[in-house]
């Protein structure tokens, strides 16, 4: 039996330490925290959606500004928020910033009552809330109001979930592609390994939108500002693990998780709209890269000549920090292969 080097026996805790018990029990722990830390997440996000300070425009002359007030009123107190209202002089001006994605609905006068234009396509649920409330608050005050979509979502996505699912392929994919590289191409020198995370990306950003578009039909995507935003997503989801893993080694994968899917993709707008998250989510939400990329993906597909630099800059950081840690500190990252000197004379 091995002995330390005054000749004793080790201990049981040295015995255990030096075994693979050690590793594999803090496995168990870390997997049993991040089941409940996941499980949470979507629940707190998700289960229960609230609203948070609504903004709708208000065009035209109302029959009655008491009337209106009696109405907004009336909203807050059913959905629980407030109405931010946003006046506009003419509708094409209210249906503009629709477009933009300031206000989520139009509220606009009618000879005998008023007419809400809600938008399905800047956020289902909170359509689904405004069209449901409003009639009811209506008849209340004894104004008639009206209800119309102006902008629905596509009829292979009913509930707005297809572009929240590709996104989560993108990201989940883009760093199981950066764990495989690095236990199944471990000889890979940085450069190579950057440039294989790239030819994944294009290829894998390819086939979710070709499968979902070509083959089911569910979303029709403009397709190559699609595949661009779902490559420069699995590309920076990809380039984040490799960071963690130069920085953490082969704990890589908790910082990646926790940040991605713990965090990112509940917080991403993409299942639950922004004004329906908890406050603290619906602003941590924008600077992730899920939500990045759902917003980006929402407004390519559905508010075409209306795509903002944001979500973009957003990716690009990421990818760019995330890219320069692992080059900077290259020689810290698990793998890659050195060119053996050949002794002068040999071979």
């Amino acid at each position: 039996m091995s002995t330390d080097g005054g000749g004793h026996r080790p201990g049981a805790w040295s015995r255990f330490a030096a075994s693979p018990f050690l590793p594999a029990t803090v496995l168990v722990l870390l997997v049993a925290a991040a089941a409940g830390l996941f499980a949470g997440s979507y629940t707190y996000a998700m289960a229960n959606p609230t609203p948070h300070r609504i903004p709708v425009a208000v065009t035209g002359v109302p029959i009655s500004q008491a009337k209106r007030t009696e109405f907004v009123r009336g909203m807050e107190h059913a959905l629980g928020t407030s109405l931010k209202l946003h006046s506009y002089g003419s509708y094409p001006q209210a249906r503009d910033a629709v477009e933009e994605q300031k206000v989520y609905a139009i509220l606009l006068p009618r000879p005998q009552g008023a007419q809400l234009d809600v938008s399905g396509a800047s956020g289902a649920t909170v359509a689904q809330l405004l069209a449901e409330t409003a009639p009811r608050v209506g008849r209340a005050i004894g104004v008639p109001v009206t209800v119309r979509d102006v902008n629905p979502l596509q009829r292979g996505d009913p509930r707005g979930l297809a572009l929240f699912y590709i996104t989560l392929a993108a990201v989940i994919l883009g760093f199981i592609g950066a764990v495989q590289l690095s236990v199944n191409a471990r000889a890979l020198n940085p450069a190579e390994r950057v440039a294989f995370t790239v030819a994944y990306s294009l290829l894998g950003g390819f086939a979710i939108g070709a499968i979902v578009d070509w083959g089911l039909g569910a979303l029709r995507l403009p397709f190559l500002e699609s595949w661009g935003i779902l490559a420069l997503t699995m590309f920076t989801s990809g380039m984040v693990f490799t960071m963690f893993n130069t920085v953490f080694g082969r704990w890589a994968m908790l910082p990646t998780w926790g940040l991605m899917v713990i965090l990112g993709n509940p917080s991403s707008g993409g299942a639950v709209s922004w004004p329906l998250l908890p406050s603290p989510l619906g602003t941590i939400g924008r600077w992730l890269p899920p939500g990045a990329s759902v917003n980006a993906q929402h407004t390519a597909v559905y508010f075409r000549g209306h795509q903002h630099v944001f979500p973009f800059a957003v990716l690009a950081v990421w990818a760019a920090v995330s890219t320069t840690v692992f080059w900077v500190w290259r020689h810290r990252h698990p793998g890659g292969r050195r060119e053996l000197a050949v002794p002068e004379g040999e071979g």
